[in-house]
Formats: structure tokens, C-alpha cells, sequence
């Protein structure tokens, strides 16, 4: 008989917690492990930032690793190097069928695509467009003097203190729409002790303000909707959030299974409504919480549990969402932490260099993929 798969589309945080945990507990005479993700390497996001800014030697090769030590001692499965454009239900089985033309039957399916970015974390899909990609950023951080940031999230907050650990000098302006940096999901002493930290680094920031220009690229000057002229400015820099990749879902199942954002509407299993045998996790789920890797990461766990469960007959686990947090960092010394517990705790600098800014959990990613 031949083995069943399962297939994960995405191999970001999501899908390789997912893998790993297949990996380790299917049959190999039964089943096999298929993830699919567009590049043959993993970028890790914590870092992509600091990537596309900083000229440190040998960066790169810390922060883009491959999936080959995932897939090693014999374990039930393998990566397919590809781009999913659609994909076939039914009831208890399927295929999905990527841009080459390929196609890969499966017994489940794991949706964790992840989402896109604007600006310097928007890698192309292409070995040759990444590496562009990360040199044409660098050389224009390197050439511009008055930079604007357009979104001031935590990639805008982020991003202006990995250029100004570099180039202290250079001018930068943030520019959001909101009446505080972040977003609402945090207490306004959170946000407000955000805008002083990077007002500190000589940030300027501009709130209530929008840039109605969709491009990161070298300019002339520009101005804000209402007005107000950045006459110096000589690069931009999208910083907005991020937008899902589920087009293709759509496509395939129809637009119901997605809510008005873009999001994949599951149950509280990881299902998807109206199929068994289809799980979603990460960025492309419809759940009330700030999309993050720890928490792509637990997506990933409960869907591969509750696979097994399936096979196992089991009961499935439900996922209940996690308590809200965020770290971020100004540059490699400092930054600002947040955890949604007893009266709302925050944490400065010294919590911020030791959590997250000094090594962007590099050690983390590395275990992850097996480094």
C-alpha cells in the first residue's frame, strides 16, 4: 500500500513545528512528512531587519538556513522546494499543485504559508531575488541621509534602531497614523514609552500623519497627506504590516473560508470549517491575538497533535490563544517588553538586550533547524 502524506505548505515557524513533531511520531511505513515552502532555506524574521541593513560578514549565512537537518536519520519525509498555486478537497483526501506544475496528493493538510510583509522583510521568492534584494537595501541605507519610515509598528520602531546603531547621524522620520506608535492591542504606557525611546536616538515621529505612496525606494522629497513636507528626504521605506498569503486558498475552496482580512477561518481544533482533513496555523489564521512566532509556533504544535489524534482516534486539542506580549528592540542594546499579566508588566532596555536584541535569538532558529 502506498504511504499517505502529509503535506505542510510554508516552513516558517509554523510548519516546521508541525514537521518536526510528524517527523518524530508517524509511522514510516505508513506516512510521510511533505514540507513545501518557496525558498530552500528559512529566513529567520526576528533578524530579517538587521539583515538588510547591517554589512556584517557572514550574517547571512546565520540567518537563512536550510531545511536538510530537519529531514535526516531516516525520518518519514522530505522538502519540496516550490510554490503551492492551488490545491484540490475533498472529504478525507486531496492534492495540491505548485507553480511547476507538480502535483502532490495528500491524506491531510497543513496550511502555514505565512504572510507578507512591505519593505526590507518582503523577500522575494527567488534564491537570486533574495540576495538583490538584500544588497540593493543595503547600499541605499548606506547612501540616504534622510530616511522615512512609513508605519510605525513594531518593523518601523525596530528598523530605525538598527539604522541608527550603524549610522547614529543620519536623519530618520516615522510617520503613523495612529495617536501612538504600536498598536492598540498595547497600553497607551507602552506605546508612549516606545515613541521615547527612539525619540532619545534622535527619532523624529510623526502621528496622525499618512504617506500615500505604496513604494520603498530612493526619492526627492515628499510630502504627507496633510501636507507637511519632508523636503530632504531622499529614501522611503514601507513599514506597514502584513497581508496573508492565502489568495491561492481562496481559489481553491472559495472565498468563504476566508474573513474579511484575508485570514483562514478555523475552529478551534486548526480545522478548517468545512474539512476534516485541512488544518491552518501561523499568520494565516483568523484568531484574536497579534500575529508572532512563538505563538505560529504553538499553531503549528496543535495542528500535527491533532493529526495524530485523527489517525490515533483520539480526542483533538483545542487551541486557546496565549497571553499577549511583545518584545522589541531598539538596536542591539535596548528595546522595551510587555507582558499582558497581573497589572500589565513592562520592561526596559537590560530585559529587551537580554530577551531578544543582542543575538535576535539567533541560538533559538539555529536549534529549530537543527544547527
Amino acid at each position: 500500500m502506498a504511504k499517505q502524506n502529509i503535506v505542510i505548505v510554508g516552513g516558517g515557524a509554523a510548519g516546521v513545528a508541525a514537521a518536526k513533531i510528524l517527523l518524530q511520531s508517524l509511522d514510516a511505513s505508513q506516512y510521510q512528512t511533505i514540507l513545501i515552502n518557496a525558498l530552500p532555506y528559512r529566513i529567520w524574521p526576528l533578524a530579517s531587519l538587521r539583515l538588510t541593513v547591517s554589512h556584517e560578514t557572514g550574517y547571512q549565512e546565520q540567518v537563512m538556513l536550510p531545511y536538510d537537518k530537519i529531514f535526516i536519520d531516516g525520518k518519514p519525509g522530505r522538502f519540496v522546494h516550490g510554490t503551492v498555486k492551488s490545491f484540490e478537497a475533498t472529504e478525507d483526501s486531496g492534492k495540491v499543485t505548485l507553480e511547476s506544475g507538480e502535483t502532490i496528493e495528500y491524506a491531510f493538510l497543513i496550511l502555514a504559508q505565512g504572510a507578507s510583509w512591505s519593505g526590507p522583510p518582503n523577500f522575494p521568492r527567488t534564491e537570486s531575488g533574495v540576495k538583490t534584494h538584500i544588497n540593493e537595501l543595503q547600499t541605499k541605507f548606506s547612501n540616504a541621509n534622510d530616511i522615512v519610515l512609513v508605519g510605525g509598528g513594531a518593523v518601523g520602531y525596530e528598523l530605525a534602531g538598527e539604522i541608527k546603531d550603524i549610522w547614529p547621524d543620519k536623519k530618520i522620520t516615522i510617520v503613523h497614523g495612529d495617536k501612538l506608535l504600536l498598536n492598540a492591542a498595547y497600553p497607551d504606557k507602552v506605546r508612549l514609552a516606545a515613541e521615547a525611546g527612539l525619540r532619545a536616538r534622535g527619532v523624529d515621529i510623526l502621528l496622525r500623519e499618512y504617506i500615500d505612496f505604496a513604494e520603498t525606494k530612493e526619492i526627492q522629497g515628499i510630502s504627507t497627506r496633510s501636507g507637511r513636507e519632508l523636503k530632504n528626504a531622499d529614501f522611503i521605506v514601507q513599514t506597514r504590516g502584513t497581508r496573508p498569503n492565502t489568495e491561492f486558498v481562496a481559489a481553491s475552496i472559495g472565498a468563504a473560508s476566508l474573513n474579511g482580512n484575508g485570514l483562514i477561518r478555523v475552529r478551534p481544533t486548526l480545522q478548517l470549517a468545512d474539512y476534516e482533513n485541512i488544518f491552518a496555523a501561523g499568520d494565516v489564521i483568523d484568531w484574536k491575538e497579534q500575529k508572532q512566532f512563538p505563538k505560529a509556533r504553538a499553531h503549528g504544535e496543535i495542528a500535527a497533535t491533532n493529526v495524530l489524534a485523527i489517525l490515533q482516534q483520539r480526542p483533538l486539542k483545542s487551541y486557546k490563544g496565549s497571553t499577549e506580549m511583545i518584545v522589541i528592540t531598539n538596536g542591539k542594546g535596548g528595546g522595551l517588553s510587555y507582558f499582558d499579566v497581573l497589572w500589565g508588566i513592562m520592561l526596559g532596555n537590560w530585559f529587551a538586550r537580554w530577551a531578544k536584541s543582542k543575538t535576535l535569538m539567533l541560538p533559538a532558529f539555529k536549534d529549530e533547524q537543527g544547527y
